[in-house]
């Protein structure tokens, strides 16, 4: 049990350790784009979720959304004020829900896959390909939760600020916010799926909590 917990600790720790390097890599973990920053950063997440489990899937979230806080702060783009509650250009600034765009969503995208995965092997626990159904829709969920809250988010608490850093009207915001999401979101859920299930179906083979955890529950159902 111990040598469990300990391989889940410094698993961890690697984890939070990429999410810092590909943070302050230029165009690595995020990349600068005219509007917002695409990310990679939700794939080492989504793979800790999926591998270690909701709770430290969650601080690895966590983790990805403080560098999104400390990059948006740094080296700012259009939307920063909604990741930011320090980065003001002239009347248009962040506040205290930019640290709630910053984190919850990031957070959610560790917790989530986790149970996504767990949920359809138990679901599907008589078909022999299970975990090659549950990984890709697993890391898809990951990677949708965090363009399509994000968002959906900057939409709600931001439309003012969004028309006006795009110098637009107000009423083509959502059309905006639909396009980013279709330019940011396909690709970045193409990469969760294709790198994260085959780094996370490595790991599984190594790791110590979800796949042993879904076994057992399999193992009872029968």
């Amino acid at each position: 049990m111990n040598n469990k917990k300990t391989l889940s600790m410094v698993m961890t720790g690697l984890f939070m350790a990429i999410i810092a390097v590909m943070t302050f890599i230029p165009n690595v973990g995020y990349i600068n784009l005219i509007v917002i920053k695409a990310t990679l950063l939700h794939v080492p997440v989504i793979v800790g979720s999926i591998v270690l489990g909701p709770k430290k899937g969650a601080v690895l979230g966590a983790t990805f959304g403080i560098t999104s806080l400390i990059k948006n702060t740094l080296e700012p783009s259009l939307l920063s004020f909604a990741f930011s509650p320090f980065y003001q250009v002239g009347d248009i600034g962040g506040n205290g829900w930019s640290v709630v765009i910053a984190l919850v969503p990031r957070i959610l995208v560790g917790v989530i896959p986790y149970f996504v995965f767990t949920g359809i092997e138990k679901l599907l626990k008589n078909i022999k390909m299970r975990r090659t159904i549950a990984l890709p829709l697993a890391c898809a969920s990951g990677a949708l939760i965090n363009t399509l809250l994000v968002m959906h988010l900057i939409f709600f608490c931001f439309r003012e600020e969004f028309a006006a850093a795009q110098s637009v009207a107000v009423d083509v915001v959502y059309s905006m916010i639909l396009g980013i999401i279709a330019a940011n979101g396909i690709p970045e859920t193409i990469v969760a799926v294709v790198i994260g299930g085959a780094v996370s179906l490595a790991l599984l083979r190594v790791s110590p909590q979800p796949a042993r955890i879904t076994e057992k529950v399999v193992g009872h159902a029968k």
